[in-house]
């Protein structure tokens, strides 16, 4: 029997015939990178592959590094093993990896949602032989309502809030969720970030992201200063001395995670609201079957459940223990 194209060392998913790594938690000399989150683009590595879009964000948040990149759907011959990028629908710059050698063909999904959100480049499904992918929602309890529904939903809390004489604090992933938002979401006030956020903001509109007009917080802005103000930050600016600025506020959280009640009493929220960028169950299914894959392999998120679903489809699957941090309920990335 053939050995696997793709197989994991303590320094992760590595491609032995090509000699390269595939989102590596360990320094190697060559890493391929699906994205910019900080699981799979980690510091260290002698040089960098990735797509165009992904490698400013990237080099922000890892700084000096050795890159190149490599367009959406090209191909690119690595030791006589072809891989390529192709949209994963994630973040903007998100991608998963084509993986050929030899006539066989594996996908790594990195992280992916199905769903277009208006601004990440739309996941694009890609045939292989064996499919690698996540499954944080990997369980039937997580199906996403559609993105113009929690959006309409959002908007009308906001606006609640604003007529109510109360700030909208709302707790998003510093980059991608917050930047989904902003592009989704109706101009109905003055839209404040934490300075997370706006960093990314600025990468973005760089690269010609079409993003709303926001400000920076800064220590002489309040919730007296912007009346009726969208506030954008990270989970982890929730209950300090930065949000109680804005005071009074209602705050509240956009995640996959807040789908699940008890999550959201755990983080004091009495507000929550689906919105991921992980595929969900549905999502996942329809993802596998896309490929057109007769092996999958589930990583980080419910493993088993999902292997053991793909299994009763009549698929090959099993799981495959990476230490992506997939994404836990503090909503950061989910």
């Amino acid at each position: 029997m053939a050995a696997d194209l793709l197989t994991l060392t303590p320094q992760g998913l590595y491609c032995p015939d090509g000699d390269f790594h595939i989102d590596p938690w360990r320094p190697v000399s060559r890493a391929l990178v699906t994205h910019g989150h900080s699981d799979h683009a980690r510091p260290g590595m002698a040089a960098y592959l990735t797509t165009p879009q992904a490698l400013p964000v990237i080099r922000h948040r890892l700084g000096a590094i050795t890159a190149q990149t490599l367009p959406y759907d090209q191909p690119l011959s690595i030791n006589g093993v072809t891989v390529s990028f192709h949209p994963a629908g994630h973040v903007p710059g998100s991608a998963q990896i084509r993986v050929e050698h030899r006539g066989e063909v594996w996908v790594v999904s990195g992280d992916y949602k199905t769903e277009p959100d208006g601004l990440a480049e739309p996941f694009a499904p890609v045939t292989c032989h064996t499919f690698i992918t996540e499954c944080t929602f990997g369980l039937p309890v997580f199906r996403w309502r559609p993105q113009m529904e929690t959006v309409a939903e959002i908007a009308r809390w906001w606006a609640a809030n604003a007529a109510a004489g109360k700030t909208s604090l709302l707790a998003a992933y510093s980059f991608g969720k917050a930047q989904r938002l902003l592009a989704a979401l109706p101009p109905l006030g003055p839209i404040l970030t934490h300075g997370a956020v706006e960093e990314v903001n600025q990468i973005l509109r760089a690269q010609g992201y079409a993003l709303p007009q926001t400000t920076r917080v800064t220590p002489d802005i309040t919730g007296k200063t912007h009346p009726g103000a969208l506030v954008l930050a990270p989970p982890s600016a929730l209950a300090t001395p930065w949000a109680r600025r804005f005071e009074p506020a209602e705050e509240a959280m956009a995640s996959g995670w807040m789908a699940v009640r008890g999550i959201r009493r755990r983080r004091g929220l009495g507000t929550g609201f689906a919105l991921s960028d992980h595929a969900d169950w549905d999502g996942l299914l329809a993802a596998v079957r896309a490929t057109g894959a007769g092996r999958v392999r589930a990583t980080h998120g419910y493993t088993e459940p999902f292997a053991r679903a793909l299994r009763d489809l009549g698929l090959q699957a099993d799981t495959l223990q990476t230490e992506f941090l997939g994404d836990d309920a503090t909503g950061d990335g989910a």
